[in-house]
């Protein structure tokens, strides 16, 4: 069961009073997976709202011949499931484990009742789909205008807006890289050693510091 307090962190559920809080408290339930494990399948059916309470995990979708497209990745805070509870429809993609993991599971038939008792939910979700479905044609843009140094660019600026910090909250492998921009990780680990050599990004154990940001921006605006 998830804490009210921890709860009360999550952005789908600001707004909440602390008896509304209670109530979802009262319908939820963690579970833990190991890292590198799967947390859903694609097509699976959707039963439940997933919230990431401790680690973290990777939305991505693979191919026959194996090779992973990671359409994003997830931390504290952050929920995942919502489109199958809202339209009935199996899983859109797989769900894995990046680190030891805890998540807060909500079932459907809980979920809707609390919605429904909690109106606010509903739009802090719709809000929260809005904002992915603009990152979404963001990625498709860059996948389309953007040669490769410049989608990395981007991604760069991105995950440093979302940690708030120049230095990236956690390790991002050249491999993980590629697999979010639709690009080789050769190409990739090519283009970050230029970018470290123009003294553009530093890495400092396993992390990276984005050290020229007007750079990144300027390569991020050109197009191919």
């Amino acid at each position: 069961m998830a804490s009210a307090l921890f709860l009360a962190t999550v952005p789908l559920f600001k707004g909440l009073g602390p008896i509304e809080l209670q109530r979802f408290e009262a319908a939820t339930r963690e579970k833990s997976y190991p890292r590198g494990s799967v947390i859903l399948f694609e097509n699976d059916p959707g039963e439940a709202l997933f919230i990431v309470r401790l680690g973290r995990v990777k939305v991505v979708l693979i191919g026959e011949d194996g090779r992973e497209v990671i359409l994003g990745m997830l931390g504290i805070g952050d929920h995942f499931g919502e489109l199958s509870l809202i339209d009935d429809q199996p899983r859109s993609a797989h769900v894995i484990a990046v680190e030891d993991s805890a998540l807060i599971v909500l079932r459907r038939d809980d979920f809707r009742r609390c919605v429904e008792e909690a109106p606010a939910v509903a739009w802090a979700m719709l809000q929260a789909m809005s904002g992915r479905l603009r990152r979404a044609d963001d990625k498709i843009g860059g996948l389309v205008l953007l040669d490769v140094p410049g989608r990395i660019s981007q991604l760069l600026l991105d995950s440093a807006d979302a940690a708030a910090s120049d230095m990236l909250d956690r390790p991002l492998t050249h491999q993980t890289i590629a697999q979010m921009i639709g690009a080789s990780r050769e190409t990739v680990s090519r283009a970050m050693k230029e970018f470290q050599d123009k003294g553009w990004i530093a890495v400092e154990r396993r992390r990276i510091r984005l050290t020229n940001r007007a750079a990144l921006e300027k390569r991020a605006s050109l197009r191919a």
